[in-house]
């Protein structure tokens, strides 16, 4: 019987589906462990074989998980609304459900092609009412909740009501808008509706504002940071401008200490920590006031250096800062308003990234400095952002590189913080240098000024002590079709929540996926789509995060119709034990996971402050392109001439990528190439040695490269433990490494290898019950010991290579004992479970699945050597091997090597004068 994997991989796969045979349930005694894989959105193009790089990773790791005892959860789903789906109904007319359940259909396809042990009884997609009613129901959960930060948690809004009726403003300590009123109990509750609703707004964690977004004309919506790449959407690389809208945004600034907090708790690669850290930019300053009389307002800016204050020159404001306009004089007017256009066009991205351009306009207006009382002219720069702080800076150009740059630019006052003549010295409050230019700091330490400086400012109500973070309160809006629609309508202009039990708010139909032609979002073409007949519905959708923000909790029980996961289900599966997916989710899903975790601790749905204990960021697999090289003529014109690689410097050739496809081992099938475009039919080959070679580079895996490879075409020539075995073996896991299928053949040889060891030369399943030799138990038992290790550690690629020496050594065995190949199918299962189910069942084990063995013990015993094969030399030349146990002395050894026929016949008669012996080393004999 031959090795066929396409049969044998069906058969199984057919019996797992048939027997739900990795279906979870929490009715176990077992101990739990959750593993997790980022849910991929699924596209049209499906999965190439660099997408289940870490699906791989995983299964193995849930696999041996299963087999140590484990009740093991590792699930699927999809991320299932999204951007792309939208594009295409916009350019075809087809519903986005339609193109996205085609699109799941064909991603199930190829998963199960791949054998992974997904239970998939319990997938998710974020695009199905069941599904998103949830989400829609956090939402309003977070609507109906403030942050207090006395109790440092989320409470419900009720409490933060109670708390206005008994004592009004009084007392509150909340993260909330810095526009909120002072009241007393009694005028809280002579507070219209309308008013008291306006007041909450202020405190809601999910809440309306006027916010500055990244607005895609052409794509008709707001795009996140993440979106826009050098001024352009990512996808279809349309023009986005900086425009102020009212958004829904979600306070995540509540829970930027505890989720800093939280970093040191978890075990996440250290450089997505950092990112983190960096996104949330925790900063102790100080908040500083800059009076505007004539506008009876004050400038508020936010310093981590309150101590450079007398280097103040001139105060700087985003150019959409709210008072901007009140501020710009007439005959400044044009100028800033020509500004104002001309950084819409920039995303904060580029303008944090554009250090070195320097722009601005002059307001024509001035503040006071809050301790000297002097005039601070008033500029606008696209260096500062609205969303960052307070959208203003002082700017001190002795103690601050880009306000130096500026100030050099436009010719404005450079005013020294202290005696030293080097500005970075002057911004570094270490160095020895005395402050100057004031007569109250003068002389001080930093240590000293800082909170002398703090003190004064408060007592003129211009500044106070003040903890800052970059992070900023979370977009929550989309202007799209293909979203979650928000359970809100609007009475006399303020949001209330529909009832809960109207959830879900479903989709409604439209007769296009655009903006109305009066700019409203797609929603707004639903004919009579109101709430109670009478309220308009919210008109945008949720971002793309909405519904990844929470999928884990819905996987430990999906079919609950009464909670988004029951208490029970909650209690027992905790938190995501590994969680495997790409490090370009730092700032955006993961740190969005961690705040919608918290949040729903904090109302008391579960326990875990984090939600994935351990993370693991796989690296990329890059495409290996193939080129060929079109010759030139004398014109620079491309001929039908083909050359191949040695040859090419002979030459003017132009390289041109060739679908990998049509390439084996680097050589080009010709015909193939030929009939792959009309262009290449009469093509001619310059060749050398009777082949085409083709030129190789590592690039990133695309179809404009045509370096795509389709997991399906390995799978179909090689089987899916060739592809599972070879994707791992390419590097470790972590780090990014080229596709070859120049490598795959040695993996699927050793598959067979792997097969014969259980057949005859004539195909029979031969094994044999007899006890296995040492030789043969320690081969097993070095394999058990690393892959163990190298599982626990999730290194496996040296798994795989570990296999192959271990395989290799128990064929020059002619090993067929039960008790070593037994253990061996287990401890290769992980990686390669269809050929070791095949193989378990060939042995006789009771019908079931390999999956649920148990994983051998390691017994070191067999590696500890008790025999060494000495090598025997005569004369100094080594003439055989000789097995020895090593607790023999030299007497013993020598009376044996005497006595050896082998040895009496290499010395022909001839008189031993001498025996060296050295323990565990050599024997050589003198004559």
């Amino acid at each position: 019987m031959e090795y066929t994997h396409q049969s044998i991989e069906q058969k199984w796969q057919k019996f797992w589906a048939d027997q739900q045979t990795y279906k979870t349930s929490e009715s176990t005694d077992k101990p739990k462990y959750y593993v997790l894989d980022m849910f991929p959105y699924p596209s049209g193009a499906g999965l190439h074989v660099g997408h289940p790089l870490g699906y791989i990773a995983s299964d193995i790791f849930a696999r041996y998980k299963r087999l140590k005892g484990f009740n093991v959860l590792h699930p699927m789903g999809y991320d299932s609304f999204g951007l792309p789906a939208e594009q295409y109904a916009i350019q075809t007319g087809q519903h986005p459900a339609i193109t996205t359940a085609a699109n799941i259909k064909r991603y199930r396809e190829q998963l199960d092609n791949i054998g992974f042990s997904f239970d998939w009884s319990r997938e998710v997609r974020t695009s199905e009412p069941e599904y998103y009613r949830w989400t829609q129901w956090i939402f309003m959960q977070l609507f109906n909740a403030w942050y207090n930060t006395d109790t440092d948690r989320a409470e419900s809004i009720d409490t933060l009501v109670a708390k206005f009726e008994e004592n009004g403003s009084a007392g509150i300590h909340a993260v909330a808008d810095d526009d909120t009123q002072e009241f007393t109990a009694a005028a809280w509750k002579n507070f219209t509706e309308a008013e008291q609703q306006r007041e909450l707004l202020k405190y809601r964690l999910a809440f309306l504002r006027e916010s500055t977004v990244n607005w895609c004309p052409a794509l008709g919506t707001v795009l996140a940071n993440d979106e826009v790449i050098n001024g352009v959407s990512e996808r279809g690389g349309f023009p986005v401008e900086q425009k102020k809208m009212m958004q829904w945004s979600m306070r995540i600034t509540a829970y930027a200490d505890r989720l800093l907090r939280g970093l040191d708790t978890i075990d996440w690669p250290e450089p997505l920590v950092e990112m983190q850290r960096n996104w949330i930019g925790k900063s102790v300053g100080a908040s500083v006031k800059f009076p505007v009389p004539q506008l009876e307002e004050n400038i508020e800016v936010f310093t981590t250096r309150v101590d450079t204050i007398f280097g103040v020159s001139f105060v700087v404001l985003a150019p959409e800062h709210e008072l901007v306009t009140a501020l710009t004089t007439a005959d400044q007017k044009a100028t800033v308003e020509a500004y104002i256009e001309k950084t819409a066009k920039k995303s904060e991205l580029d303008r944090m990234a554009d250090a070195k351009t320097v722009s601005g306009a002059f307001t024509g207006s001035y503040a006071k400095h809050p301790i000297t009382g002097e005039d601070v002219q008033i500029w606008i720069a696209d260096y500062v952002l609205a969303s960052y702080g307070t959208g203003a800076v002082m700017a001190v150009p002795s103690g601050d590189q880009r306000d130096y740059l500026f100030a050099k630019h436009f010719n404005l006052p450079i005013v020294p913080i202290s005696d030293t003549q080097n500005i970075e010295e002057q911004a570094d409050p270490n160095k020895d240098g005395k402050y100057i230019n004031s007569d109250f700091i003068n002389g001080m330490t930093y240590q000293e000024a800082v909170p002398a400086l703090i003190e004064r400012l408060e007592s003129l109500k211009l500044g106070k002590a003040k903890i800052n973070f970059r992070m900023r309160d979370a977009i929550f809006g989309r202007q799209r079709y293909w979203g979650e629609p928000v359970p809100v309508y609007f009475k006399d202009g303020l949001p209330y929540l529909i009832k809960e039990e109207e959830l879900p708010l479903l989709l409604p139909e439209v007769d296009k996926y655009l903006p109305t032609e009066t700019g409203e979002p797609p929603l707004g073409r639903a004919e009579n789509w109101k709430y109670q007949d009478q309220y308009e519905y919210e008109l945008s959708t949720m971002p793309g995060w909405a519904g990844s923000s929470w999928y884990w909790f819905r996987y430990m029980d999906p079919k609950n119709e009464g909670y988004f996961a029951s208490p029970e289900a909650v209690a027992y599966w905790k938190s995501v034990d590994l969680y495997i997916g790409g490090s370009e989710h730092a700032t955006g899903h993961l740190l969005y996971a961690r705040f919608c975790n918290k949040f729903l601790k904090d109302l008391g749905f579960h326990n875990e402050e984090e939600p994935f204990k351990k993370l693991i960021n796989q690296g990329m697999i890059q495409g290996r392109s193939n080129f060929v090289y079109r010759v030139l003529d004398n014109e620079g014109r491309g001929t039908n001439q083909f050359v191949s690689l040695g040859l090419k410097d002979q030459y003017q050739v132009n390289p041109l990528h060739v679908d990998v496809n049509i390439v084996q081992n680097d050589i080009l099938d010709l015909e193939k190439f030929k009939a792959s475009r009309p262009d290449y039919a009469d093509a001619e080959f310059i060749l050398e040695n009777g082949k085409y070679i083709c030129g190789t580079e590592v690039e990133k895996m695309s179809k404009s490269k045509f370096n795509v490879v389709n997991p399906d075409d390995i799978i179909e020539q090689y089987g899916a433990d060739t592809l599972r075995l070879y994707e791992m073996f390419l590097g470790p896991l972590e780090q990014a490494k080229p596709w070859n299928t120049n490598g795959i053949e040695g993996v699927y040889k050793f598959l067979r290898k792997v097969w014969r060891l259980f057949h005859d030369a004539e195909g029979n399943f031969h094994v044999s019950d007899e006890e296995p030799t040492k030789a043969e138990y320690k081969a097993l038992h070095k394999i058990i010991k690393k892959v163990e290790e190298d599982i626990e550690r999730f290194s496996f690629n040296t798994s795989v290579s570990a296999f192959m020496i271990c395989v290799n050594e128990l064929t020059d065995l002619k090993t067929n004992k039960r008790k070593i190949l037994q253990d061996l199918l287990v401890v290769l299962q992980p990686y390669a479970p269809h050929i070791t189910e095949e193989l378990w069942s060939q042995l006789g084990n009771p019908a079931g699945s390999i999956s649920y063995a148990t994983f051998p013990t390691f017994n070191p015993e067999y590696l500890v050597e008790s025999e060494f094969a000495y090598p025997v030399s005569i004369n100094g030349k080594m003439k055989m091997n000789l097995p020895l146990a090593l607790d023999l002395d030299q007497a013993a050894v020598e009376t044996i090597v005497k006595e050896n026929p082998e040895v009496q016949r290499l010395l022909d008669g001839k008189a031993i004068k001498k025996m060296i012996f050295v323990k565990g080393k050599i024997i050589n004999i003198v004559v």
